[in-house]
């Protein structure tokens, strides 16, 4: 990963509340944030669904649009100031032109596809105690970087739901 980040020139700031990226655009940029904490959601209909989240020491990018080069329904937004490395698309795809980096980079889209199939097998078999649970076992570290509201978007309970959990 250290390699990676070194590939940035680059660094924005984005005050709490201001899109990195809005549905409908184009993602030519993977971002590692260095401080600051990030959701990514898709507007259904009218109500948001936090999808992700991304917080001190991740990477954030709107990956569909990323790898693709098409418009995605992803929505990056800031939760509260935010400061992220800029890594161009352009910069990834000369990293990856040596083998061993391409290598690397197969490795985190798996990590990432394993997660995301996990996250939905948890969102289809699992009671909100469960999901919540497991999330805290997870990333424990999210609690402390995300607003509660978020995170039972997340889980997909009401926010009262999840604060009887954190309760018990």
């Amino acid at each position: 990963m250290k390699e990676i980040i070194a590939l940035s020139d680059k660094k924005i700031t984005i005050n709490r509340n201001e899109f990195l990226k809005i549905n409908g655009s184009i993602d030519t940029n993977l971002y590692y944030i260095e401080s600051g904490s990030v959701r990514i959601f898709v507007l259904d209909g009218t109500d948001e669904q936090n999808i992700r989240f991304g917080y001190k020491e991740n990477f954030v990018v709107s990956l569909d649009s990323f790898l693709t080069g098409q418009p995605s329904n992803l929505c990056i937004q800031a939760i509260k100031k935010t400061v992220l490395k800029v890594v161009t698309k352009k910069q990834i795809d000369d990293f990856l032109a040596l083998k061993n980096n391409l290598m690397l980079w197969i490795k985190i889209l798996e990590n990432l596809a394993v997660q995301q199939l996990e996250r939905e097998i948890d969102l289809l078999k699992n009671s909100p105690k469960e999901r919540y649970e497991r999330v805290l076992k997870r990333s424990p570290q999210l609690f402390q970087e995300i607003p509660n509201r978020h995170i039972a978007n997340y889980l997909r309970m009401s926010p009262e739901t999840l604060s009887r959990l954190k309760k018990s």
